[in-house]
């Protein structure tokens, strides 16, 4: 069964720095785009950043300058270096990908988030 499994949250003070990880496994034959995505306490999910196959990376303003996607394919892994942290980026961080499992069958896969807490 292909998975997205996160990794790399925690509890950070103001101004500190978290990486997340994404690690994707099971039977795949490709990994398309993939991104971050942030749920905070009674908001709704928000786009954080994006990275194509080819290394294209889309932010949204509210991270931009502050946090860098980036992938290794041959780890099938997604990251997220996040720098300069504010108490307003707590959230559910949650991985995506669209994935071709290796029954070439193309799919939309969540990971089931990992939580990032900055205190002010």
């Amino acid at each position: 069964q292909v998975q997205l499994v996160e990794s790399g949250g925690g509890l950070v003070q103001a101004g500190g720095s978290l990486r997340l990880s994404c690690a994707a496994s099971g039977r795949i034959i490709t990994i398309g785009a993939m991104g971050w995505y942030r749920q905070a306490p009674g908001k709704q999910r928000e786009f954080v950043a994006r990275i194509t196959t080819d290394g294209s990376i889309t932010n949204s303003d509210s991270v931009k300058g502050r946090f860098t996607i980036s992938r290794d394919n041959d780890k099938r892994t997604l990251y997220l270096q996040m720098n300069s942290l504010k108490p307003e980026d707590t959230a559910v961080y949650y991985c995506n990908g669209h994935l071709l499992d290796g029954d070439y069958v193309a799919n939309n896969y969540w990971g089931r988030g990992t939580q990032v807490t900055v205190s002010s």
